[in-house]
């Protein structure tokens, strides 16, 4: 079995690694310095550029299975392109489109597609796609997470291993929930409440749009994700927004056109770059409730999982590349297949193969504890 990563970031690099214990293994990247540092580790590498589908149509045929972790920009164009050349895909990439349209197109090539399999979207959906299977009626589905340093700094208080435009286009896009059964939008960054989380403390969560799939698979009243951060950053990030810092159209200075997007960035990101060895986490609670056999029901899965000093791994590249690397060992093995378009709550409703994501994020010690109680 030959598997393609296409992207070796932080996450894509991780999932290589993990995948290279059982499957001949390549990475596509952009980056020659990136494919050098993986090939030191016994991992082949060819320097592509992945920005057309034409590239990437070619840089796929030789191989089984194909994993995307491609920044968000990229995202749609890179999952279209491989089921057009006919590839199973498991892939974590947070594309901005609904990625559900392509579902005809994977049915047509009869192509398994698994999409947004990292933590939220990704393990979140899976715990709520199992708990809605579990119950008679699913009546409300609450999603908080969030990845933070351990030490706040000013001004914001927080860090990043990913793209600097994912982050800022988190805070752009305006978030879809659910409400009295239908889809409602209200812009990212609002509704911010204080929650309290065992072991973190106060932190505070607002809207973002994050339940992507979830809106149009699970049949409940009530569905909201909500992203958390130390209580603050959402003001401060509301203010850049509203003062114009995160337009996308070019305003002139001194004669110079530039996106306003552009310059934050470039500003931001030395800011919030996380360093390397520097601790952060990621925590993530689901509250799935519901009626079963009569009774209200709740669900609730909460994940804490801090960086790994012994391999110098991010707990968000941790909790996002290992679901992804464990999903596509079950793709290739054929333990699931299901040509189309899989969201992982998908996944989530077949109870083996919930079980078995669960169990081997423990043995990566990605740990989801899990309680159900009857709450009437």
């Amino acid at each position: 079995m030959k598997v393609i990563v296409l992207g070796g970031g932080l996450v894509g690099g991780l999932i290589a690694r993990d995948l290279a214990k059982d499957f001949e293994v390549t990475v596509a990247d952009a980056s020659k310095k990136r494919i050098e540092e993986l090939k030191k580790e016994g991992i082949n590498g060819i320097v592509a550029d992945l920005s057309k589908p034409e590239n990437i149509k070619e840089v796929v045929k030789p191989y089984d299975l194909v994993v995307g972790a491609l920044p968000g920009s990229l995202g749609y164009m890179m999952l279209q392109a491989v089921i057009e050349a006919g590839k199973n895909i498991v892939d974590i990439t947070f594309t901005p489109e609904n990625t559900l349209e392509l579902d005809p197109l994977a049915k047509e090539k009869g192509v398994t597609a698994v999409v947004d399999i990292g933590v939220a979207p990704g393990i979140s959906n899976l715990t709520v796609g199992y708990a809605d299977s579990q119950l008679d009626k699913t009546e409300s589905v609450l999603i908080l997470v969030g990845g933070l340093p351990v030490k706040r700094e000013w001004p914001y208080e927080y860090k990043i291993v990913f793209s600097p435009y994912d982050l800022l286009d988190e805070y752009l896009r305006p978030a879809r929930v659910v409400e009295c059964g239908k889809i409602v939008v209200k812009p990212a960054l609002s509704e911010v409440e204080l929650v309290e989380l065992p072991e973190i403390g106060t932190l505070e969560a607002f809207n973002t749009d994050g339940l992507r799939s979830l809106l149009y698979t699970i049949k409940a009243p009530t569905l909201k994700e909500k992203t958390l951060r130390y209580p603050g950053h959402a003001e401060k990030m509301r203010m850049l927004r509203e003062t114009g810092f995160l337009r996308k159209d070019f305003v002139e200075v001194n004669g110079v056109k530039v996106r306003p997007i552009d310059l934050t960035a470039k500003l931001l990101f030395p800011m919030l770059e996380l360093k390397e060895g520097e601790m952060e986490f990621t925590v993530l609670r689901v509250i799935v409730e519901g009626i079963k056999d009569g009774k209200r029901m709740r669900y609730t899965y909460d994940l804490l999982d801090y960086y790994d000093k012994e391999k110098k791994e991010t707990s968000m590249a941790r909790t996002t590349g290992f679901p992804c690397a464990i999903t596509a060992r079950i793709v290739a093995n054929g333990e699931y297949r299901n040509p189309g378009v899989n969201p992982p709550e998908y996944l989530g409703k077949h109870p083996e193969i919930f079980r078995k994501i669960l169990e081997e994020l423990k043995k990566r010690n990605v740990v989801v504890k899990e309680k159900v109680e009857v709450i009437e």
